[in-house]
């Protein structure tokens, strides 16, 4: 199993850029699919972006594309979501999670307990 850990979240304004990051522990990083989800009050926990083992594929949901990269250094066991032009709705609890590339939730056995992201306007 693989112990992941995020940090980085915080209350910003509007436009502004944040870095996540998550930290793994455990098994073998490198042979992990990494992503990112997020979940807002009163919604569904939504996928954010996803990168492949090595690194040479990502994926991302429309409302973040052009906004938000995800990138991951395996030397360091950590993946990173840097994330630009903040807007309110991206206000949510974010996850960092490890398993098959995808972007359904179902794809992922690993779950961070969350970092929280506040955008005031």
């Amino acid at each position: 199993q693989v112990q992941l850990v995020e940090s980085g979240g915080g209350l910003v304004q509007a436009g502004a850029s944040l870095r996540l990051s998550c930290a793994a522990s455990g098994r073998t990083f490198s042979s992990s699919a990494m992503g990112w989800f997020r979940q807002a009050p009163g919604k569904e926990r939504e996928f954010v972006a996803a990168i492949t083992r090595g690194g040479g594929s990502t994926n991302y949901a429309d409302s973040v594309k052009g906004r938000f990269t995800i990138s991951r250094d395996n030397a360091k066991n950590t993946i990173y979501l840097q994330m630009n032009s903040l807007k309110p709705e991206d206000t949510a609890v974010y996850y960092c999670v490890a398993g098959q590339y995808g972007r359904l939730r179902s794809s992922y056995d690993a779950w961070g307990q969350g970092t929280q992201v506040t955008v005031s306007s």
